[in-house]
């Protein structure tokens, strides 16, 4: 990637490095050893706890040294999300960008600006000579995007500033002051297999290149949850035909809206023209219904090799609970205008070891009482389906305060740098904030960042003029900062 043409310099180069360490959600090891390497090389204070977090500590600017000690905050871990025809180990291999217009792309993969530029912003301003700042510490969390666990375990003593900043917000010139909380649920179906008899033809059903998303800031977008619309056909060809189901495959994380699913079933021979002819009709009908937001998606159904099936009451069970169970928004807020307050995301369904079909739901609210209510209606459905169900990863969401001090500063700091006035909102989707805020009841916090867009997908990009935005107003919030 070439970088010189990229502004700022500074935060383009430090991003384009970090793209060349593999950090998929659970494998930050490279990424730690790259964050200490900095540290050691610009002679930063770093430390390092058990879960992998990172702390780099910073001395103030001369003559700043009274003021509050403020906290930089973003998170060490990425979505590995590819296109199919895409060769990429994000164990090993490094992201590849591409430059489109006013957007930095990756090529057929998530890019990692979720969160690699938030990383390099706080690197950046403990080591440009032109930012001005008092006591400075910068926290990298790990396993964000798997469920919030490295901020979950982070001890009460680790960071020690007054006010937090956090750089894993989405949309320039928006300052998120609140953030929904989030449950995972996970269920299990198990089955017999058993042998299709004779007379029956094999049939692979395919739903793919669907935008897909992040299941917090896109779940009210309109998009198209592959499961969900994929359930939706075999609910009739099963009503209808009496058909075998033989498998199921479908979305991936936890947190991405899934774009691609696949399904294998049998019908018998005599309907094997009239099947098409009903799939035909349904895409049609699908592709009408999602033109506006899914230009790109296609249904395919293709003939396949014989293939054991799942026994029929438990494929009944399976269908009809994926049909029923809750997807998209379920509440919207009654406080802010535009907030999705509660919501799930049927997130994969994806035949496992020893007989068994796992299913991954995701929960989000940003009332605890929502949450609670939305994974109990998850897990009747999928109860109610014969599995077996647990509820986990759950984190609080991020209350506002609207009397912030932070937040005072940074819009005030916007307002001049650019003569006009940010605005103020919580966000849908999870951030850690909320586990700070129980830990460090004290902080002061805020969130922004550069635009992004198709975030947890191989669509993710970044607005190249966004980045110099939020540097500019980073480094004018930090010069702010009040004394003690």
């Amino acid at each position: 990637m070439n970088t010189v043409e990229l502004k700022p310099k500074i935060i383009f180069d430090i991003f384009a490095e970090i793209n060349q360490v593999p950090r998929p959600s659970g494998h930050e090891e490279k990424m730690g050893a790259y964050l200490k390497g900095f540290a050691e090389k610009h002679g930063l204070g770093f430390k390092m706890d058990a879960a992998g977090n990172v702390l780099i500590s910073a001395p103030a600017t001369p003559g700043y040294e009274n003021k509050k000690p403020v906290i930089i905050q973003a998170h060490q871990d990425m979505v590995p999300e590819k296109n199919p025809d895409v060769e990429m180990n994000f164990l090993t291999d490094p992201i590849k960008t591409k430059i489109k217009g006013e957007w930095m792309m990756a090529k057929g993969t998530t890019l990692g600006a979720d969160d690699g530029v938030g990383i390099a912003m706080g690197l950046a301003a403990m080591i440009d000579s032109e930012v001005e700042h008092g006591p400075m510490e910068c926290l990298f969390t790990t396993d964000e995007e798997r469920g919030l666990t490295g901020a979950e375990a982070i001890e009460r003593d680790f960071m020690h500033g007054n006010i937090l900043i956090n750089l894993d917000s989405e949309d320039e010139g928006e300052l998120f002051v609140g953030c929904a909380g989030g449950i995972r649920t996970n269920a299990e179906f198990t089955y017999n297999p058993i042998e299709v008899p004779e007379g029956y033809i094999f049939l692979e059903l395919t739903l793919k290149n669907g935008k897909g998303g992040h299941s917090g800031d896109d779940i009210n977008k309109g998009l198209a949850n592959a499961n969900k619309v994929l359930f939706r056909f075999l609910y009739k060809a099963n009503r209808k035909y009496g058909m075998y189901l033989c498998n199921f495959n479908g979305g991936g994380l936890h947190n991405a809206i899934p774009r691609d699913a696949s399904a294998v079933i049998a019908v018998p021979m005599m309907n094997k023209e009239e099947i098409r002819i009903d799939f035909n009709n349904w895409a049609a009908g699908i592709k009408e219904e999602f033109k506006r937001t899914e230009p790109n998606m296609e249904l395919v159904m293709q003939s396949t090799d014989p293939v054991q099936a799942i026994d029929s009451k438990s494929a009944d069970n399976l269908i009809n609970c994926m049909m029923a169970i809750d997807n998209g928004v379920f509440e919207m807020s009654r406080d802010i205008e535009g907030l999705v307050e509660t919501s799930s995301n049927l997130a994969s369904v994806k035949m496992g070891e020893g007989n068994t079909i796992r299913v991954t739901a995701s929960q989000r609210s940003s009332a605890d009482n929502g949450k609670e209510v939305m994974a109990d209606t998850i897990r009747a459905a999928l109860e109610l389906g014969g599995a077996k169900v647990e509820n986990v990863a759950s984190y609080p969401g991020w209350s506002p305060n609207m009397d912030s001090e932070i937040l005072k500063i940074a819009v005030d700091t916007y307002r001049k740098l650019f003569d006009k006035e940010p605005k103020v909102k919580a966000i849908h989707a999870g951030l850690e904030c909320g586990l700070f805020k129980e830990k460090y009841p004290e902080l002061d916090m805020i969130s922004f960042g550069p635009t992004l867009r198709g975030v947890h997908s191989p669509e993710e990009r970044l607005h190249i003029p966004a980045v110099d935005l939020c540097w500019r107003h980073l480094k004018a919030i930090l010069k702010a900062i009040p004394e003690i």
